[in-house]
């Protein structure tokens, strides 16, 4: 299927590994040009080399910095000539208890879950109205739809921007433009963040990391863990001329764990 995207311009943050780079990924394959973002420059140069072999024909620009920041996001924005699609994503913050989490951890996870990616958000989608498409796909956590209790911090921050998203999806000012506002909510995905979360909880536990990480992939209907290629695939479909009509919606990708009928 032809997604129609060839030329387009898309920002993609956190796009040095993990599932920002499996978008990233799928976006240039579809001809997407990129300019992504990361806090540590030499990934991300070396991934920039990596989306430049897979589709020489794109340009890839990087930007090393933090997207969390007005510096880091204006440098961002100055990078993509115009923003024809936007992926919001950052790692989440830790897990804790809430009765040890003070008024600055709390603004350091909204910062960085829920008030960055309105910003990027604020920044562009006018021009992507003016100019008849836009997509944005907040990349954010299942825990939205199924909250964990450890996950306090960002079952609130992401939770938050999904409401505000849901609210702004429905303007008549962006959906009848052509500009489409939707969510996607991994599960648990074979990623350098799931292997560090996992040898914590193995050595929490007193087990070795390989039986940690059977019993959680057991868990799954599935089976398996997903992958970032797959979760790439389903951004881009969403980015798509075919997707325009959906908007406002938080996309489950977990393997069927979620045991709810909606």
């Amino acid at each position: 299927m032809d997604l129609g995207l060839q030329g387009k311009w898309a920002l993609v943050c956190a796009a040095s590994k993990g599932l920002g780079r499996g978008c990233a990924e799928a976006l240039v394959g579809e001809g997407v040009n990129v300019v992504i973002t990361a806090r540590g420059a030499e990934v991300l140069e070396a991934t920039a080399l990596a989306l430049r072999a897979l589709n020489p024909a794109v340009e890839v620009r990087t930007v090393a910095g933090d997207i969390t920041t007005p510096e880091g996001r204006a440098a961002a924005l100055a990078a993509c000539p115009q923003v024809d699609i936007l992926i919001n994503n950052a790692g989440g913050p830790p897990p804790g208890d809430f009765r040890s989490w003070d008024r600055d951890t709390w603004l350091k996870a909204l910062d960085a879950n829920m008030l960055t990616p309105i910003e990027l958000i604020k920044a562009t989608v006018d021009g992507m109205a003016g100019r008849g498409y836009g997509r944005v796909i907040n990349i954010t956590s299942g825990a939205v739809k199924a909250p964990i209790d450890i996950l306090g911090l960002s079952n609130g921050a992401r939770s938050g921007l999904t409401g505000f998203v849901a609210g702004l999806a429905r303007s008549p000012k962006l959906a009848a433009h052509n500009v489409t506002l939707n969510g996607l909510l991994p599960g648990a995905f074979d990623t350098d963040r799931l292997r560090v979360t996992m040898q914590g909880a193995a050595a929490k536990s007193g087990s070795n990391f390989d039986e940690a990480w059977d019993r959680r992939r057991m868990a799954i209907p599935a089976q398996r863990f997903g992958t970032a290629q797959e979760f790439g695939a389903i951004c881009a479909f969403l980015c798509s001329q075919q997707a325009g009509y959906l908007t406002g919606q938080n996309i489950l990708l977990d393997g069927g764990a979620y045991p709810g009928t909606f």
